[in-house]
């Protein structure tokens, strides 16, 4: 049986099942093993991490007394939650920008349109960052300025259809994962900036701080970066000071908005005053590091990385729904969660027929009525001629009963079936 616990109440003999926050905030490579060395205890609960899973089929159980949630009870809690999250008023943080007139450029497209388009801006805008980082590793001064077009052309593909760019930069190579990353995140933080109603020009702001929030990573040894193996505890600490090595970078180059700088800063901090480098808590975080830690963590526990294979998009907004208590801003999470869905595009799901099905996109007015691109049958266990089913269709019976694992069904071709693209097409 799986339970939730607190790092405090771990003890030696039990089986450590998940950590409750992304693999980016502790030193081990692994989630699952049995607890016996008291290092690896003294390491797991001197992280910022608070909570873990246990699988007590594995291991010892927790004492009599001792407060824990069972998986059951931790799927109720946020099955309610995003229950309610449809019809939650928009979180608004500021007012509206008046009208204007739609650029070039920014006309709605279909999805597949889009991603025709977004595969060409991915492989402009990965040599764009690539060029970016090695300047900087070389110890040449970065010059922001000369991001600001690339950003223009993320946010308006963004605009015209925000599955496409978002959806497409989450299928990065473990090698690419550092520079897509960046991509992907720029993409994910325009869409929350328009669902909060940010003005044009703090868009734009948020835009460039997803592009440059993890620039300090230039100065991490590579051997450490792409490592595949358990860190050591002083590779975690050169890990964990790219955020000040950023901002250094950013600020020696001149011509970069006070509220970038901060989001490079102060991105992994955490609302309850665990995260770094200031333990800032709360409202002494900014809104737009706000932001960025939650776009942050998305993408990176949905990417492949030389030691872990990415979490399912679906599995990992429940994953972090878990983890708000104390780790990210829950109105903001809300807001992040109604841009890209309860179920994200590639999303491997199963319907009330039976058939399992990908998410191509999202549906307009309701979040769990996406369209699937069903291609399985789990009555005939066969593969069947794939089909869009538009959920939010009047008259359509079938709904999502289910999230599925990829990695229990192993299927080839999840991301070319809802891209209509050769695998990472750049």
């Amino acid at each position: 049986m799986l339970k939730r616990i607190s790092t405090k109440n771990l003890i030696l003999g039990m089986y450590l099942h998940e950590f409750c926050g992304s693999w980016m905030e502790h030193p081990f490579w692994r989630a699952k093993f049995l607890l016996k060395d008291p290092k690896d205890l003294e390491r797991i609960q001197a992280t910022a991490i608070d909570e873990v899973w246990i699988d007590t089929s594995k291991g010892l159980d927790v004492a009599a007394g001792v407060s824990s949630v069972s998986r059951e009870e931790a799927d109720l809690q946020i099955d309610s939650e995003f229950a309610q999250l449809q019809d939650m008023p928009a979180i608004v943080i500021e007012e509206p920008p008046r009208p204007v007139l739609p650029r070039r450029g920014r006309k709605p497209t279909s999805m597949q349109d889009e991603i025709q388009l977004a595969a060409s801006i991915c492989s402009e805008a990965k040599r764009a960052v690539v060029s970016m980082f090695n300047e900087a590793r070389m110890g040449k001064a970065v010059d922001a300025a000369n991001a600001q077009s690339l950003v223009e052309e993320i946010s308006d593909s963004v605009r015209r259809n925000p599955g496409a760019l978002i959806s497409l930069a989450r299928l990065k190579t473990a090698d690419d994962y550092t520079y897509m990353h960046s991509v992907a995140v720029c993409a994910m933080m325009v869409a929350l900036a328009k669902q909060i109603g940010l003005s044009e020009e703090h868009t734009r702001s948020a835009g460039m701080a997803g592009l440059l929030h993890d620039l300090g990573k230039a100065a991490i040894p590579l051997p450490v970066l792409n490592k595949p193996g358990k860190l050591t505890d002083s590779e975690f600490a050169v890990v964990k000071s790219h955020p000040v090595e950023g901002y250094n970078l950013l600020k020696e180059g001149g011509n970069v908005e006070d509220s970038v700088l901060d989001a490079c800063l102060h991105h992994h901090e955490k609302m309850d005053g665990t995260g770094y480098p200031d333990k800032l808590q709360g409202e002494q975080i900014s809104l737009i590091a706000r932001m960025t830690a939650i776009c942050d963590v998305y993408d990176a526990i949905t990417s492949d990385r030389p030691y872990k294979r990415g979490w399912d998009p679906s599995e990992s907004i429940r994953r972090m729904a878990e983890w708000t208590k104390g780790h990210f801003d829950p109105r903001l999470f809300q807001a992040f969660v109604k841009s890209i869905g309860i179920y994200p595009v590639g999303s491997l799901v199963r319907l009330s027929s039976g058939r399992i099905g990908v998410v191509t996109e999202q549906g307009e007015k309701s979040l769990t009525s996406p369209r699937v691109k069903v291609f399985f049958s789990t009555k005939s266990d066969l593969r069947i001629p794939p089909e869009v089913v538009n959920l939010a269709e009047p008259g359509c019976n079938e709904k999502i009963v289910a999230r599925e694992d990829p990695d229990k069904w192993r299927f080839p071709d999840i991301n070319e079936l809802w891209s209509g693209l050769p695998e990472r097409p750049w």
